[in-house]
């Protein structure tokens, strides 16, 4: 686990300092580049304190980088974000407290000054096991168990460069289990033994990031996506907020929500399978930042 941490951090600094420090030629001008890393770390240590408790420490870190190109009809934005948090309070194993991988690329062509006909393209997984401790320890996600693939075409409603609405009819949505012991289980919708499921339905995807007052930037973005032949009722629904605070050049606090709902997603404690259910993980931090 300390391993997974150094690599982390190591990650985090030297794609900072690389890109930042890369001087853009003439022909790259139409892209534009941003990133922002935040490390966050707490830590409690008592010594016959009285009132009782454990000693604890917590880390969490966060990697948000943007590559855009821009120029005449054409607009490309890709976005990766990734988030790793473990904890540990006393005699306890470290325990994972956020883990994910998401990029998303999505390439329109102008048709007017504020549609663009857009393709979509969005990856998501996980980098370490995933685990339920109550009331004994069991794995229930894998680094690509799950993953999500998901293609979309449509069109684009992008008025500014603080807000963008898509709404894509014709939407892929591919969902992977490479592992034999959750795919066994049908795990994430899937069939029992089978390791992808496929399916084809509509989608819409909405983002802004914009500044609400001075040095408090708020970024969202919401995807929706039903299945054309599968309980088109149920909406399947992403949604993810990050409100970053500006301390100062290199101290911050933030704000990372995440809400889903999966209609293929089971809900599984000791007693077994529950149906589906809304999935929701806050974390708020406060540490060191640097943005480029």
């Amino acid at each position: 686990m300390i391993k997974k941490i150094i690599l982390f951090v190591a990650f985090a600094i030297s794609t900072a300092l690389i890109l930042n420090a890369q001087e853009e030629p003439d022909s790259l001008k139409p892209l534009k580049f941003e990133g922002n890393t935040t490390i966050n770390f707490s830590q409690v240590s008592l010594t016959n304190w009285s009132a009782g408790g454990d000693n604890s420490y917590a880390f969490n870190g966060l990697v948000n980088l943007s590559l855009n190109y821009s120029k005449e009809k054409n607009d490309w934005a890709n976005t990766l974000d990734i988030g790793y948090g473990i904890q540990k309070q006393g005699d306890q194993d470290y325990r994972k407290t956020d883990d994910h991988i998401d990029f998303l690329s999505k390439y329109g062509r102008k048709i007017s000054k504020s549609l663009f006909i857009s393709a979509m393209l969005n990856f998501k997984t996980q980098m370490s096991d995933g685990k339920r401790y109550d009331p004994d320890t069991a794995i229930i996600s894998r680094l690509f168990a799950p993953a999500y693939l998901q293609a979309a075409l449509g069109i684009e409603y992008k008025p500014n460069k603080e807000f963008y609405a898509v709404l894509s009819p014709i939407t892929g949505k591919l969902t992977m289990v490479f592992d034999d012991t959750l795919s066994a289980r049908g795990s994430f919708g899937v069939d029992p033994g089978s390791k992808t499921r496929m399916e084809l339905g509509g989608s819409a995807t909405l983002g802004v990031k914009t500044e609400i007052m001075k040095n408090v930037t708020f970024n969202s973005t919401l995807g929706l996506f039903t299945n054309y032949f599968e309980n088109t009722q149920n909406i399947d629904v992403d949604w993810k907020v990050l409100i970053n605070m500006k301390i100062n050049n290199y101290l911050s606090a933030n704000i990372n929500t995440h809400l889903i709902y999966d209609d293929d997603i089971a809900y599984m404690d000791e007693k077994g399978e529950h149906g589906a259910r809304v999935q929701f993980k806050e974390v708020f931090g406060v540490g060191l930042t640097y943005k480029f």
